[in-house]
């Protein structure tokens, strides 16, 4: 084998051994069919852990491949392993609903490695025109899976406007992707940090390509003004389906941002971090709002992660080491906050269906308590109360933010952390103080109370020992941005 090429498939080999197994996977759905879908689930399954350890063993630093196109280093290693566990934990989590609500079919768990598969390129991409194929292979699974209730109108509704959404998202950030090109001649990554390390200032037709693209990457990770599918995609895709897009997507499409904007256009710090302040703060102040009238815990979630978007973005804002840091640092305890809670949502059945209103959770404290007790836990730390997890996630996010002398950012996002611990609280007030409604049905089914022990336990100690998870945050950013 040429060398050169074996070096590369070495480099990329969590990725290829995604595509194979789903390759395998997809034909042995197809000769056996839906009989094999619990098989197939726990491969896929398998697949992610497998994945995981090959991409923790990939030699250290940063490493090229296919031509500058794909690149590995600390920071995809650390991005790709918090996705390869949301995507294995959401895919564990739904075993059960997917037994009650007859979606028992092979083709959920293929579309969820492929898409799993495209959130791993984008992690790597390293040229816009490898950027877009992961992105799209990520997109297309996503759109079928949104909509995979079949019999259902919401489930329908849900995929068809994500498709319709992700499609004008995509040519945005195509058309900026092509004005970047013809202004620079260059697809690389690597070429465009040279073609902007002189004193001349950008292009104005530039700058106009650099805003389409982040555009482009805010629909992805659901900021505002580009939030607009969020709830009703949330509300509608069955309940494993929302728990994975607010989980693993969101974490890829959120690396992609920091290798996008930190590398080859980290020398026009200037010019994006003005964009990136505004939607930062228009995801805090609308997810901090706009959930307070909600009455769907999935709705109510869907805001609640574009709130934390804007927290995450004003890390990025910083455009600095650290604040690469405090996002990395962000995404994992954010990853463990919302698997956690959507566990405790798959547990809300009665008469084995699946109840989602907040109203349903009245006097769980008495029925379930120790259900009650780690809900609450997770919505004091969604809220950002100390000691739990998400006080330190924003501790990290927000502290880069004053070095670098963004005071009103901070200070904004501190107020819409107190606007919006008012709908996390709710929910405690609900658990603990209002007239039980009927009791859920039990048991919760082993997976998802797994998922509600470990979730619940990292997020109520974290603070006993942060320092392996800082400590690989930093080594990421360091990676990024040297």
């Amino acid at each position: 084998m040429n060398p050169t090429l074996h070096a590369d498939l070495m480099v990329a080999l969590p990725e290829l051994w995604l595509a194979c197994v789903g390759l395998a996977v997809l034909v042995v759905g197809a000769a056996v069919g839906d009989r094999a879908s619990r098989a197939i689930l726990w491969s896929s399954v398998i697949a992610f852990l497998i994945a995981f350890i090959l991409v923790a063993e990939q030699e250290p630093g940063a490493r090229l491949a296919f031509g500058g196109q794909f690149v590995s280093d600390g920071f995809a290693a650390f991005m790709k392993q918090l996705v390869l566990v949301g995507a294995a934990v959401t895919m564990v989590m739904g075993v059960g609903y997917q037994r009650r609500a007859g979606m028992q079919r092979f083709e959920y768990a293929v579309l969820l490695l492929f898409a799993t598969l495209g959130m791993m390129m984008m992690i790597s991409a390293n040229d816009l025109i490898s950027l877009y194929v992961g992105l799209e292979l990520q997109s297309l699974a996503l759109y079928v899976v949104a909509a995979f209730q079949r019999d259902s109108l919401r489930s329908t509704e849900a995929g068809l406007k994500y498709f319709v959404l992700g499609a004008l998202s995509s040519g945005l950030l195509l058309y900026g992707a092509s004005m970047i090109y013809g202004f620079t001649g260059t697809t690389s990554f690597v070429e465009l940090v040279r073609a902007f390390g002189g004193a001349e200032p950008p292009a104005t037709g530039l700058v106009i390509g650099l805003v389409f693209l982040i555009s482009g990457l805010a629909f992805k990770v659901s900021a505002v003004p580009f939030h607009m599918w969020t709830p009703d995609v949330y509300e509608g895709a069955p309940t494993p389906v929302t728990a994975f897009f607010a989980a693993a997507p969101k974490i890829a499409a959120m690396a992609l941002f920091l290798r996008v904007l930190m590398q080859p256009f980290g020398d026009l710090v200037a010019q994006w971090q003005q964009v990136i302040t505004f939607i930062a703060i228009a995801s805090m102040v609308l997810g901090a709002v706009a959930a307070i009238a909600q009455t769907n815990i999935k709705r109510l979630m869907a805001y609640s992660s574009i709130g934390h978007v804007g927290y995450a973005l004003v890390g990025l804002a910083s455009g600095s080491s650290d604040g690469v840091r405090g996002v990395a640092v962000y995404l994992a305890i954010y990853l463990a906050m919302t698997l956690g809670t959507f566990a405790c949502i798959l547990a809300m059945r009665r008469d084995e269906r699946m109840v989602e209103q907040i109203s349903d959770l009245a006097g769980l404290s008495r029925t379930q308590p120790l259900l009650a007790l780690v809900l609450g836990v997770f919505m004091f730390s969604l809220a950002g109360i100390p000691p739990l997890a998400g006080f330190f996630g924003k501790l990290y996010v927000f502290l880069p933010a004053i070095q670098q002398g963004l005071y009103g950012l901070a200070i904004i996002g501190v107020l819409t952390s107190v606007v919006g611990a008012f709908y996390y609280l709710r929910i405690v007030k609900i658990m603990y103080f209002d007239e039980p409604a009927q009791p859920f049905d039990r048991p919760m089914g082993r997976e998802v109370a797994t998922v509600v022990v470990i979730s619940g336990l990292f997020v109520a100690f974290f603070f006993i020992a942060p320092e392996p998870l800082i400590a690989g945050a930093q080594h990421a950013a360091a990676a990024l941005v040297p």
